[in-house]
Protein backbone atom coordinates (compact mmCIF):
# COMPACT_ATOMS: atom_id res chain seq x y z
CA UNK A 1 0.00 0.00 0.00
CA UNK A 2 1.56 3.27 -1.10
CA UNK A 3 -0.43 5.24 1.50
CA UNK A 4 0.41 3.05 4.51
CA UNK A 5 2.02 4.37 7.68
CA UNK A 6 5.27 2.83 8.91
CA UNK A 7 6.51 3.71 12.38
CA UNK A 8 10.14 3.23 13.38
CA UNK A 9 10.85 3.22 17.10
CA UNK A 10 14.31 4.65 17.74
CA UNK A 11 16.12 7.44 15.89
CA UNK A 12 19.66 6.18 16.11
CA UNK A 13 21.63 5.70 12.92
CA UNK A 14 20.06 2.30 12.12
CA UNK A 15 16.47 3.46 12.57
CA UNK A 16 17.14 6.61 10.55
CA UNK A 17 18.83 4.65 7.75
CA UNK A 18 15.82 2.32 7.55
CA UNK A 19 13.43 5.26 7.47
CA UNK A 20 15.44 6.87 4.68
CA UNK A 21 15.51 3.61 2.70
CA UNK A 22 11.72 3.26 2.91
CA UNK A 23 11.18 6.80 1.59
CA UNK A 24 13.52 6.01 -1.31
CA UNK A 25 12.12 2.60 -2.15
CA UNK A 26 8.42 3.27 -1.55
CA UNK A 27 7.57 6.90 -2.33
CA UNK A 28 4.26 7.96 -0.85
CA UNK A 29 4.62 5.79 2.26
CA UNK A 30 4.17 7.77 5.44
CA UNK A 31 7.29 7.25 7.56
CA UNK A 32 7.34 8.36 11.20
CA UNK A 33 10.39 8.01 13.44
CA UNK A 34 9.58 7.92 17.16
CA UNK A 35 12.43 8.94 19.47
CA UNK A 36 12.21 9.22 23.26
CA UNK A 37 15.04 11.77 23.48
CA UNK A 38 14.89 15.43 22.44
CA UNK A 39 17.10 14.85 19.37
CA UNK A 40 18.33 12.03 17.15
CA UNK A 41 21.51 9.97 17.73
CA UNK A 42 21.69 10.54 21.48
CA UNK A 43 22.86 7.10 22.57
CA UNK A 44 25.11 4.55 20.81
CA UNK A 45 25.32 6.58 17.58
CA UNK A 46 26.39 9.68 19.47
CA UNK A 47 28.92 7.98 21.74
CA UNK A 48 30.91 5.69 19.44
CA UNK A 49 34.49 6.11 18.22
CA UNK A 50 33.61 7.11 14.65
CA UNK A 51 35.37 4.13 13.06
CA UNK A 52 34.20 2.89 9.65
CA UNK A 53 35.14 -0.79 9.72
CA UNK A 54 36.43 -2.66 6.66
CA UNK A 55 35.30 -6.18 7.65
CA UNK A 56 38.41 -7.63 9.29
CA UNK A 57 36.81 -9.35 12.27
CA UNK A 58 33.56 -10.96 11.19
CA UNK A 59 32.99 -14.64 10.37
CA UNK A 60 32.80 -15.08 6.57
CA UNK A 61 29.21 -15.62 5.52
CA UNK A 62 27.79 -13.91 8.59
CA UNK A 63 25.32 -11.06 8.30
CA UNK A 64 27.92 -8.78 9.87
CA UNK A 65 30.52 -9.63 7.22
CA UNK A 66 28.07 -9.18 4.35
CA UNK A 67 26.48 -5.95 5.54
CA UNK A 68 29.72 -4.34 6.75
CA UNK A 69 31.36 -4.84 3.34
CA UNK A 70 28.46 -3.29 1.43
CA UNK A 71 27.68 -0.73 4.11
CA UNK A 72 31.18 0.76 4.07
CA UNK A 73 30.99 1.39 0.32
CA UNK A 74 27.52 2.94 0.59
CA UNK A 75 28.58 5.11 3.52
CA UNK A 76 31.72 6.35 1.78
CA UNK A 77 29.66 7.36 -1.24
CA UNK A 78 27.01 9.02 0.94
CA UNK A 79 29.57 11.04 2.92
CA UNK A 80 31.15 12.24 -0.34
CA UNK A 81 27.76 13.32 -1.68
CA UNK A 82 26.79 15.15 1.52
CA UNK A 83 30.18 16.68 2.33
CA UNK A 84 30.52 14.77 5.62
CA UNK A 85 34.05 14.18 6.92
CA UNK A 86 35.38 10.77 5.89
CA UNK A 87 39.08 10.01 6.34
CA UNK A 88 40.68 6.71 5.29
CA UNK A 89 43.48 7.03 7.82
CA UNK A 90 43.91 3.26 8.06
CA UNK A 91 44.20 0.73 10.88
CA UNK A 92 46.92 -1.49 12.26
CA UNK A 93 45.90 -4.62 14.19
CA UNK A 94 49.07 -5.38 16.15
CA UNK A 95 50.38 -8.54 17.81
CA UNK A 96 52.75 -7.63 20.65
CA UNK A 97 53.25 -11.15 22.07
CA UNK A 98 54.33 -14.37 20.41
CA UNK A 99 51.18 -16.15 21.61
CA UNK A 100 49.08 -13.64 19.63
CA UNK A 101 50.63 -14.52 16.27
CA UNK A 102 48.39 -17.54 15.72
CA UNK A 103 45.32 -15.39 16.36
CA UNK A 104 46.70 -12.82 13.94
CA UNK A 105 47.06 -15.59 11.33
CA UNK A 106 43.41 -16.57 11.83
CA UNK A 107 42.34 -12.93 11.64
CA UNK A 108 44.25 -12.45 8.38
CA UNK A 109 42.56 -15.50 6.87
CA UNK A 110 39.14 -14.20 7.91
CA UNK A 111 39.85 -10.70 6.59
CA UNK A 112 41.00 -12.03 3.22
CA UNK A 113 37.90 -14.20 2.91
CA UNK A 114 35.85 -11.07 3.57
CA UNK A 115 37.69 -9.19 0.82
CA UNK A 116 39.11 -6.44 3.02
CA UNK A 117 40.61 -4.03 0.46
CA UNK A 118 44.36 -3.41 0.45
CA UNK A 119 45.01 -5.70 3.42
CA UNK A 120 48.66 -6.58 4.00
CA UNK A 121 50.71 -8.13 6.76
CA UNK A 122 53.68 -6.13 8.01
CA UNK A 123 56.72 -6.85 10.19
CA UNK A 124 58.13 -4.55 12.92
CA UNK A 125 59.77 -2.32 10.32
CA UNK A 126 56.49 -2.11 8.42
CA UNK A 127 54.66 -1.18 11.60
CA UNK A 128 57.10 1.69 12.23
CA UNK A 129 56.74 2.87 8.63
CA UNK A 130 52.97 3.23 9.08
CA UNK A 131 52.94 4.27 12.74
CA UNK A 132 56.45 5.41 13.74
CA UNK A 133 55.71 5.31 17.48
CA UNK A 134 53.94 1.94 17.59
CA UNK A 135 55.53 -1.32 18.73
CA UNK A 136 54.78 -4.93 17.85
CA UNK A 137 55.96 -8.22 16.37
CA UNK A 138 53.61 -8.21 13.38
CA UNK A 139 50.44 -6.48 12.26
CA UNK A 140 47.67 -6.39 9.70
CA UNK A 141 47.30 -3.06 7.90
CA UNK A 142 43.86 -2.10 6.57
CA UNK A 143 44.43 1.14 4.65
CA UNK A 144 40.74 1.76 3.88
CA UNK A 145 39.50 1.54 7.46
CA UNK A 146 38.22 5.08 8.00
CA UNK A 147 36.83 7.56 10.48
CA UNK A 148 33.74 9.71 10.08
CA UNK A 149 31.19 11.78 11.99
CA UNK A 150 28.38 9.33 12.72
CA UNK A 151 26.14 11.84 14.54
CA UNK A 152 26.49 14.06 11.47
CA UNK A 153 25.54 11.15 9.22
CA UNK A 154 22.49 10.45 11.39
CA UNK A 155 21.36 14.07 11.19
CA UNK A 156 21.76 13.96 7.41
CA UNK A 157 19.58 10.81 7.28
CA UNK A 158 16.94 12.64 9.34
CA UNK A 159 17.08 15.56 6.91
CA UNK A 160 16.61 13.16 3.99
CA UNK A 161 13.53 11.67 5.66
CA UNK A 162 12.07 15.12 6.24
CA UNK A 163 12.77 16.18 2.65
CA UNK A 164 10.89 13.07 1.45
CA UNK A 165 7.80 13.94 3.53
CA UNK A 166 8.56 11.79 6.58
CA UNK A 167 8.85 13.04 10.13
CA UNK A 168 10.81 12.52 13.32
CA UNK A 169 8.83 12.89 16.54
CA UNK A 170 11.11 13.47 19.51
CA UNK A 171 10.14 13.12 23.16
CA UNK A 172 8.00 10.10 22.20
CA UNK A 173 8.90 7.40 24.75
CA UNK A 174 6.89 4.37 23.62
CA UNK A 175 5.24 2.52 26.51
CA UNK A 176 2.50 0.50 24.80
CA UNK A 177 1.92 -1.36 21.53
CA UNK A 178 -1.65 -2.54 20.96
CA UNK A 179 -3.15 -4.41 18.01
CA UNK A 180 -6.12 -2.57 16.49
CA UNK A 181 -7.38 -5.00 13.85
CA UNK A 182 -4.70 -5.17 11.17
CA UNK A 183 -2.97 -2.05 12.52
CA UNK A 184 -0.93 -1.25 15.61
CA UNK A 185 -1.50 1.60 18.01
CA UNK A 186 1.70 2.99 19.46
CA UNK A 187 1.37 4.99 22.67
CA UNK A 188 3.65 7.24 24.68
CA UNK A 189 1.58 8.36 27.64
CA UNK A 190 -1.39 10.17 26.09
CA UNK A 191 0.23 10.50 22.66
CA UNK A 192 -0.88 8.00 20.02
CA UNK A 193 0.05 6.89 16.51
CA UNK A 194 -1.72 4.27 14.41
CA UNK A 195 0.61 2.39 12.05
CA UNK A 196 0.34 -0.41 9.52
CA UNK A 197 3.85 -1.66 10.27
CA UNK A 198 6.29 -1.09 13.10
CA UNK A 199 10.07 -1.46 13.04
CA UNK A 200 11.82 -1.53 16.41
CA UNK A 201 15.33 -0.06 16.36
CA UNK A 202 15.54 0.86 20.02
CA UNK A 203 19.19 -0.02 20.62
CA UNK A 204 19.90 -0.35 24.32
CA UNK A 205 16.14 -0.60 24.98
CA UNK A 206 15.40 -3.00 22.10
CA UNK A 207 14.52 -5.97 24.33
CA UNK A 208 12.01 -3.97 26.37
CA UNK A 209 10.33 -2.39 23.34
CA UNK A 210 10.21 -5.72 21.47
CA UNK A 211 8.58 -7.25 24.55
CA UNK A 212 5.76 -4.70 24.20
CA UNK A 213 5.11 -6.20 20.76
CA UNK A 214 4.93 -9.72 22.16
CA UNK A 215 8.43 -10.82 21.16
CA UNK A 216 10.41 -13.41 23.10
CA UNK A 217 12.37 -12.23 26.16
CA UNK A 218 15.68 -13.24 24.62
CA UNK A 219 18.15 -12.10 23.78
CA UNK A 220 18.29 -9.72 26.74
CA UNK A 221 20.29 -6.52 26.43
CA UNK A 222 23.10 -6.18 28.97
CA UNK A 223 24.77 -2.74 29.07
CA UNK A 224 28.55 -2.43 28.99
CA UNK A 225 30.01 1.03 29.55
CA UNK A 226 32.96 1.85 27.33
CA UNK A 227 35.16 4.60 28.78
CA UNK A 228 37.63 6.65 26.74
CA UNK A 229 40.84 8.52 27.50
CA UNK A 230 41.87 11.52 25.41
CA UNK A 231 45.54 11.92 24.50
CA UNK A 232 46.78 15.37 25.47
CA UNK A 233 47.68 17.63 22.54
CA UNK A 234 51.44 17.40 23.21
CA UNK A 235 51.42 13.72 22.20
CA UNK A 236 48.41 13.48 19.88
CA UNK A 237 50.68 13.55 16.83
CA UNK A 238 52.27 10.25 17.90
CA UNK A 239 49.29 8.40 16.41
CA UNK A 240 48.52 8.88 12.72
CA UNK A 241 45.46 6.64 12.35
CA UNK A 242 44.23 3.65 14.36
CA UNK A 243 46.17 1.08 16.39
CA UNK A 244 44.26 -1.96 17.64
CA UNK A 245 45.18 -5.10 19.60
CA UNK A 246 44.50 -8.59 18.27
CA UNK A 247 41.02 -9.30 19.67
CA UNK A 248 40.22 -12.21 21.95
CA UNK A 249 37.84 -14.48 19.96
CA UNK A 250 35.91 -15.30 23.16
CA UNK A 251 34.54 -11.77 23.33
CA UNK A 252 32.74 -9.44 20.87
CA UNK A 253 34.78 -6.48 22.20
CA UNK A 254 37.87 -5.35 20.27
CA UNK A 255 40.01 -4.26 23.21
CA UNK A 256 41.39 -0.84 24.15
CA UNK A 257 42.81 0.87 21.07
CA UNK A 258 44.07 4.21 19.76
CA UNK A 259 41.75 6.07 17.39
CA UNK A 260 42.14 9.42 15.69
CA UNK A 261 38.84 11.25 15.27
CA UNK A 262 37.90 13.50 12.35
CA UNK A 263 38.40 16.47 14.70
CA UNK A 264 42.08 15.55 15.09
CA UNK A 265 41.65 14.39 18.68
CA UNK A 266 43.22 11.01 19.53
CA UNK A 267 41.37 8.77 21.97
CA UNK A 268 42.28 5.57 23.77
CA UNK A 269 39.54 3.05 24.48
CA UNK A 270 36.97 1.92 25.03
CA UNK A 271 37.14 -0.62 27.82
CA UNK A 272 34.07 -2.76 28.61
CA UNK A 273 32.67 -2.46 32.14
CA UNK A 274 29.30 -3.93 33.11
CA UNK A 275 27.08 -0.87 33.66
CA UNK A 276 24.59 -0.48 36.51
CA UNK A 277 22.04 1.20 34.23
CA UNK A 278 21.14 0.72 30.58
CA UNK A 279 21.97 4.35 29.96
CA UNK A 280 24.73 4.43 32.57
CA UNK A 281 27.30 6.69 30.98
CA UNK A 282 28.77 7.47 34.42
CA UNK A 283 29.87 5.07 37.17
CA UNK A 284 27.52 6.78 39.60
CA UNK A 285 24.40 6.06 37.52
CA UNK A 286 22.30 3.22 38.96
CA UNK A 287 18.88 2.08 37.75
CA UNK A 288 17.23 -0.41 40.08
CA UNK A 289 14.77 -1.58 37.39
CA UNK A 290 17.60 -2.28 34.94
CA UNK A 291 19.61 -4.14 37.60
CA UNK A 292 16.58 -6.25 38.54
CA UNK A 293 15.98 -7.13 34.87
CA UNK A 294 19.62 -8.18 34.46
CA UNK A 295 19.52 -10.26 37.65
CA UNK A 296 16.34 -12.01 36.54
CA UNK A 297 17.88 -13.19 33.25
CA UNK A 298 19.57 -16.62 33.60
CA UNK A 299 22.17 -15.70 31.00
CA UNK A 300 23.55 -12.93 33.23
CA UNK A 301 24.67 -15.44 35.86
CA UNK A 302 26.04 -17.83 33.25
CA UNK A 303 28.07 -14.97 31.77
CA UNK A 304 29.32 -13.94 35.22
CA UNK A 305 30.53 -17.46 35.99
CA UNK A 306 32.39 -17.69 32.69
CA UNK A 307 33.94 -14.22 32.54
CA UNK A 308 34.22 -12.85 36.09
CA UNK A 309 38.03 -12.60 35.95
CA UNK A 310 37.85 -10.41 32.86
CA UNK A 311 35.15 -8.33 34.56
CA UNK A 312 37.35 -7.70 37.60
CA UNK A 313 40.25 -6.68 35.34
CA UNK A 314 38.02 -4.22 33.45
CA UNK A 315 36.75 -2.65 36.68
CA UNK A 316 40.31 -2.17 37.95
CA UNK A 317 41.23 -0.45 34.70
CA UNK A 318 38.16 1.74 34.97
CA UNK A 319 39.12 2.93 38.45
CA UNK A 320 42.82 3.46 37.75
CA UNK A 321 44.17 5.50 34.86
CA UNK A 322 47.55 3.82 35.34
CA UNK A 323 46.06 0.34 35.01
CA UNK A 324 43.94 1.47 32.05
CA UNK A 325 46.99 2.70 30.16
CA UNK A 326 49.25 -0.22 31.10
CA UNK A 327 47.74 -2.33 28.30
CA UNK A 328 47.66 0.54 25.81
CA UNK A 329 51.36 1.32 26.36
CA UNK A 330 52.28 -2.06 24.90
CA UNK A 331 51.22 -0.63 21.51
CA UNK A 332 52.42 2.97 21.86
CA UNK A 333 55.00 2.99 24.68
CA UNK A 334 55.47 6.76 24.65
CA UNK A 335 51.86 7.48 25.68
CA UNK A 336 51.29 6.74 29.36
CA UNK A 337 48.94 7.70 32.17
CA UNK A 338 50.39 11.21 32.45
CA UNK A 339 49.72 11.85 28.76
CA UNK A 340 45.94 11.25 28.79
CA UNK A 341 42.86 12.63 30.46
CA UNK A 342 39.46 11.06 31.00
CA UNK A 343 37.06 11.71 28.15
CA UNK A 344 33.52 10.56 27.43
CA UNK A 345 31.89 7.15 27.60
CA UNK A 346 29.42 5.13 25.59
CA UNK A 347 27.20 2.19 26.44
CA UNK A 348 27.24 -0.91 24.24
CA UNK A 349 23.94 -2.77 23.96
CA UNK A 350 25.28 -6.31 24.28
CA UNK A 351 22.70 -8.99 23.53
CA UNK A 352 22.90 -12.02 25.80
CA UNK A 353 21.19 -15.35 25.22
CA UNK A 354 19.59 -17.39 28.01
CA UNK A 355 22.60 -19.74 28.15
CA UNK A 356 25.03 -16.86 28.77
CA UNK A 357 26.30 -16.66 25.18
CA UNK A 358 27.29 -13.18 24.04
CA UNK A 359 25.41 -12.64 20.76
CA UNK A 360 27.85 -11.45 18.13
CA UNK A 361 25.95 -11.29 14.82
CA UNK A 362 23.09 -8.98 13.91
CA UNK A 363 19.76 -10.47 14.97
CA UNK A 364 16.39 -9.43 13.53
CA UNK A 365 13.02 -10.88 14.57
CA UNK A 366 9.75 -10.78 12.61
CA UNK A 367 6.37 -10.75 14.39
CA UNK A 368 3.77 -10.22 11.69
CA UNK A 369 3.60 -6.47 11.06
CA UNK A 370 6.37 -5.83 13.62
CA UNK A 371 10.05 -6.18 12.79
CA UNK A 372 12.44 -5.98 15.74
CA UNK A 373 16.16 -5.32 15.34
CA UNK A 374 17.19 -7.16 18.51
CA UNK A 375 20.96 -6.96 18.16
CA UNK A 376 22.86 -4.38 16.12
CA UNK A 377 26.29 -3.87 17.72
CA UNK A 378 29.42 -2.62 15.96
CA UNK A 379 29.76 -2.43 12.98
CA UNK A 380 26.11 -1.32 12.87
CA UNK A 381 27.00 2.33 12.20
CA UNK A 382 29.33 1.33 9.34
CA UNK A 383 26.68 -1.07 8.04
CA UNK A 384 23.64 1.16 8.59
CA UNK A 385 22.77 1.76 4.92
CA UNK A 386 23.21 -1.95 4.11
CA UNK A 387 21.19 -2.97 7.20
CA UNK A 388 18.46 -0.66 5.90
CA UNK A 389 18.48 -2.39 2.50
CA UNK A 390 18.36 -5.79 4.18
CA UNK A 391 15.51 -4.98 6.59
CA UNK A 392 13.38 -3.13 4.04
CA UNK A 393 13.94 -5.91 1.50
CA UNK A 394 12.81 -8.54 4.01
CA UNK A 395 9.70 -6.59 4.93
CA UNK A 396 8.48 -5.77 1.44
CA UNK A 397 9.95 -8.40 -0.85
CA UNK A 398 9.43 -11.64 1.06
Amino acid sequence: MADETIAIIGAGIVGLAIGREITRRRPGTRVVLLEKEAAVAQHQTGHNSGVVHAGIYYPPGSLKAELCTRGRLLLREYCAERGIAYDECGKLVVAVRADELGRLDNLEKRARENGVPGLRRVDPAGIREIEPHAAGLAALHSPETAITDFPGVARAFAADIGAAGGEVRTGFAVDRLTRQGSRIEIAAGERRLLADRVIVCAGIQSDQVAKLAGDSPGPRIIPFRGEYMRVKPAKADLVRGMIYPVPDPRYPFLGVHFTRRVTGVVEVGPNAVLATAKEGYRRTQVNVFDLAAMAAWPGTWQMARQHWRTGVKEVRGSLSKRRYMAEAMRYVPEIGAADVERAGAGVRAQALDRDGSLVDDFRIHRLGPVTAVRNAPSPAATSSLAIAEHVVGQIFEK
